[in-house]
């Protein structure tokens, strides 16, 4: 059974209950759970602080009460009830009324209101007391299959101790600043429904394991059923005396790697509702629509950085003690068929790769001021010790091959950059003689600095070849088997690609993982290229192009090729303190020559911000992260000289159990190869996932609510697909004639406008300081864009112009919400995009033109005849067949006559040299077609 909801026009296809398990029973379906509250207000009071949340209907209430007279230690209570609107009203009038300084009195209340927010980022503490962080604001940057991501706008940390109980330190002040420098609203995401720490390809598998894993686990938080009034569930099968269909609603424990306020909230995890703990990651996010004929396809762009061991460029390299290097961050692309918005009915797919310091002991010493400080090898690793700590990490979440491209130089006159190279590889040599053949670790060298400088070599081409390889080896993700179409018109690369192939579609199995010396410039292009290969089989499997290839200059490319350099733009702010210098444009050679002046101030900025800038962040970073915990008997952050001992904590004591150097992965990773260890259902991940049963109408799962939000009324210009990237709109040339196709190679002069085209440069600085991260302020307004890495010496003749991809800013209302753009959304009339306005008639001239080639037309092979001729003799337009059901979801085959399948078998044996012998009629036929069209 199949039902189909029909609202406005819109068609949802709803959750698939036709789920039968290997008994015939029929299997609950299970879906992501959404957080309960999405809205909070702080009130406060003398004593105390009561935080009330609220879902997105606000139909629903918690309250928090938080002790305002401990000076030192955070008291929290959650009394774990569930309000409605009614109920909250009065217990809060009771708590007015209650705490005014006089019964009866009105002129002041008792009860204030401190500030609206939309998420908790966490508690922390100095010296002093605690304060919270709120997120006061927030912009919704990406929707996938309905699931929301916001990026956080603006934050109001605020301190918890009453100021009677207020014990002060002069210290005090100093913490909250350099905690403050790391700017929140600088590319931190959060979604009240899906789990950003985790890759697609995790969150789907999730929702498809079978449905008797978990019967003990549900069954063991079955008193979490939701026995909700009919008012609030409405179930229309109950009526007709059928069984209430059971959903089973997921929450997943986030990969902690990837989190960034963890140990903000870690203080109270075990105390309040989750709904109360939403998690937040740092890096980029961005999305862009692709419109194929009007059919919209979404690329989302998410990269993860991680928590651990992170910092700034020169204050953190290599890896530490425990196997998690620097600048790591995983990069992953969806793609998906934004006309249908289920997880079940859609099409899904994606793909991630991961860059990250080389994983050795290494530093470089700043204290020279050098352009480029010399590299130095910390501690000797002769067994690899730390490498197979940071491999083992990736086998366990990503599954085997796991395929390194190291673009570091191979060739210099001083050894520089070569010294990583002849420390990883043999340390890789000695992990892998302990592995299985099948599933070793692969080892890609090429030094891309040196090919650039050849003028006979193709950078590009060669890295194109690479990353053709990487996809068949590794594959990528898909939530749908492949089509017909792939069998009745097979590609020959198609075939060839790798990854696990499952009931329900493919599953990535390996990963890339990319590194030069910063893991910026060299490595965003490289990560391009692969991503430009994958996204062509992406487009492939979802039936979107007929051959697994893009081509640049297109439309598509254009628009991918705009996310990737926002993308590292992001990224390189984030470590370097500037942006990208060496972009694909410069690698293809065609970057303009008016960008060499704007790399000398690039440089200097780069400069500026290592040199002076990087160690205040570093601290900030230490401090949010909370790597660095400060206490009175410990010296201050600023005192320390340096922080290495910080991250390498197991170094300040003998560790008890020693890892083997022989058997240097943890236990059950191998026994799964090559399917990642985390994506398999046992034991061990089970423990991580909890379950309950609610009703299927029930607002925790139902995201068709949670999108379209029914209960409010909203205006289809504030909407996000409108403000988003659009190819056809930004991309596709606006002449008349032009093919519409985005796979379709343009010439320079035929490029659309470009999102900022027309801003000003004060517009476009605005922009860029929007999407950087928690970068030090410049020297001067031309030198926010970014320097080159080590390849400092090289040519530059890259672009370094504002990257085009961007979503446009948007107005802050007072209660936060992002609601109208910058600039007011002009109705686009149809002349914008294609050269030309149906609305209006043609002219008289048109249509004279017209008339003239109509009757050239008709008269072009005009036949003179005497006698009458009967166009149903000639053309015979009847249909020989029909499809009785044709959508996207089923398609019949159509009855075909037994004429008709005897003139496609001899069109067949035609086609294979059998010919039949030609009969009188066939001659008689073919004398009428060669008098008519010739004589």
């Amino acid at each position: 059974m199949r039902i189909v909801i029909l609202l406005d026009g819109l068609v949802l296809p709803p959750l698939d209950w036709d789920c039968l398990d290997h008994k015939g029973v029929r299997m609950p379906q299970s879906a992501a759970t959404i957080s309960g509250i999405q809205r909070m207000v702080l009130y406060e009071t003398r004593a105390r602080y009561f935080l009330v949340g609220s879902n997105q209907a606000q139909t629903k209430h918690r309250v928090l009460k938080i002790d305002r007279t401990e000076p030192k230690d955070l008291v929290i209570i959650d009394d774990k009830h569930v309000y409605n609107q009614q109920e909250v009203r009065e217990l809060l009038g009771r708590l007015d009324l209650g705490n005014r300084t006089k019964i009866g009195q009105k002129g002041s209340s008792g009860l204030s209101r401190a500030v609206s927010a939309f998420g908790i980022v966490g508690f922390v503490r100095f010296l002093e007391g605690y304060y919270i962080v709120l997120i006061t604001k927030r912009r919704k940057m990406a929707d996938i299959g309905g699931h929301s991501i916001y990026k956080i706008e603006d934050t109001s940390m605020i301190y918890i101790p009453n100021d009677s109980v207020r014990v002060t330190h002069p210290d005090e002040a100093r913490y909250v600043r350099i905690f403050q420098n790391v700017d929140l609203s600088s590319n931190f995401y959060f979604s009240y429904s899906y789990d950003l720490s985790h890759s697609l390809q995790y969150n789907l598998t999730l929702l498809q394991r079978p449905y008797e894993l978990w019967t003990s686990t549900a069954s063991s938080a079955e008193e979490e059923v939701h026995t909700q009034s009919k008012q609030d569930s409405f179930d229309i099968f109950e009526e007709e005396g059928l069984p209430t269909q059971v959903v089973y609603g997921l929450q997943n424990e986030p990969y902690y790697k990837y989190v960034w306020n963890g140990k903000l909230l870690e203080r109270v995890k075990d105390i309040v509702h989750h709904d109360w703990l939403m998690y937040i990651i740092h890096g980029f996010c961005g999305q862009s629509k692709l419109l194929i004929y009007g059919r919209p396809v979404h690329i989302t762009l998410i990269a993860r950085r991680s928590s651990k061991f992170a910092g700034t460029r020169f204050l953190k390299r290599g890896a530490n003690c425990e196997g998690d290097v620097a600048n790591e961050v995983e990069t992953e692309q969806i793609v998906h068929d934004a006309s249908v918005m289920s997880y079940t009915a859609g099409s899904y797919s994606s793909y991630v790769q991961v860059r990250g310091s080389v994983p050795l002991y290494w530093s470089q010493d700043i204290s020279t001021m050098m352009p480029k400080p010399p590299i130095r090898l910390d501690q000797a690793d002769p067994y690899a010790h730390v490498a197979g700590l940071h491999f083992d990490q990736m086998l366990q979440r990503f599954g085997s091959p796991i395929i390194i491209l190291n673009l570091v130089k191979k060739r210099e006159k001083r050894k520089h950059e070569k010294i990583l190279s002849e420390e990883l590889y043999p340390a890789v040599i000695n992990l892998n003689q302990f592995l299985p053949p099948d599933h070793c670790i692969d080892y890609i060298a090429w030094d891309m600095a040196r090919y650039t400088k050849s003028k006979l070599c193709n950078v590009l081409d060669r890295l194109g070849m690479i990353a053709e390889n990487v996809v068949k080896r590794t594959g990528f993700y898909i939530n749908r088997s492949d089509f017909y179409c792939h069998t009745i018109r097979p590609d020959d690369r198609w075939g060839d690609v790798g990854g696990h192939i499952t009931a329900s579609g493919r599953v990535q199995t390996g990963v890339l993982r990319t590194n030069c010396v910063d893991c910026l410039d060299r490595t965003n292009t490289a990560q391009f290229m692969v991503g430009k290969c994958a996204l062509a089989y992406q487009l492939y499997a979802l039936g979107m192009i007929d051959k697994p290839k893009l081509q640049f200059d297109t439309d598509c490319v254009r628009l991918f090729e705009e996310l990737y350099e926002d993308h590292g733009d992001t990224l390189s702010l984030q470590y370097g303190g500037s942006q990208l210098v060496h972009r694909v444009k410069t690698y293809r050679k065609i970057a303009p020559w008016t960008q060499h002046s704007k790399d000398i101030m690039q440089t200097l900025s780069r400069y500026y911000s290592n040199a002076f800038s990087d160690a205040d962040r570093q601290d900030a970073i230490n401090l949010f992260l909370q790597v660095y915990q400060p206490l009175e008997t410990k010296p201050h952050l600023w005192e320390l000289p340096t922080d290495f001992y910080l991250h390498q904590r197991n170094t300040m004591a003998l560790p008890q159990d020693r890892r083997s150097y022989t058997l240097w992965w943890s236990e059950g990773i191998l026994s799964y190869l090559p399917v990642a260890y985390d994506e398999v259902p046992c034991v061990d991940t089970m423990k991580k996932v909890k379950v309950k049963r609610v009703n299927r109408f029930d607002e925790s799962i139902d995201i068709y609510t949670e999108f379209f939000k029914p209960y409010e009324i909203t205006s289809f210009d504030d909407t996000f697909c409108i403000a988003m990237t659009n190819s056809a709109r930004e991309f596709m040339p606006k002449t008349v004639g032009v093919d519409p196709s985005p796979f379709t190679v343009r010439k320079p002069e035929e490029t659309g406008k470009s999102v900022l085209g027309n801003k000003s440069n004060k517009e476009e600085t605005l922009l860029q300081r929007k999407t950087a991260a928690s970068a030090p302020p410049p020297p001067s307004e031309e030198a926010i864009s970014s320097t080159s890495e080590d390849d400092s010496e090289e040519d530059r003749d890259d672009d370094g112009s504002v990257s085009q991809r961007s979503t446009p800013i948007k107005l802050l209302t007072e209660s936060g919400e992002s609601n109208r753009t910058q600039e007011e959304i002009q109705p686009h009339v149809v002349k914008e995009p294609y050269g030309i306005n149906l609305a209006e008639f043609p002219s008289e001239q048109d249509l004279l033109t017209y008339k003239r080639f109509a009757q050239l037309g008709e008269s072009e092979h005009r036949v003179e005849r005497t006698e009458h001729i009967n166009l149903a003799n000639i053309s015979f337009l009847e249909p020989v067949s029909c499809f009785p059901e044709d959508s996207i979801y089923a398609v019949s085959s159509p009855q075909v006559d037994r004429d008709s399948r005897d003139v496609f078998d001899s069109h067949v044996m035609t086609g294979q040299g059998h010919v039949r012998a030609l009969c009188r009629d066939d001659m008689l036929m073919y004398r009428e077609y060669v008098k008519n069209r010739y004589m």
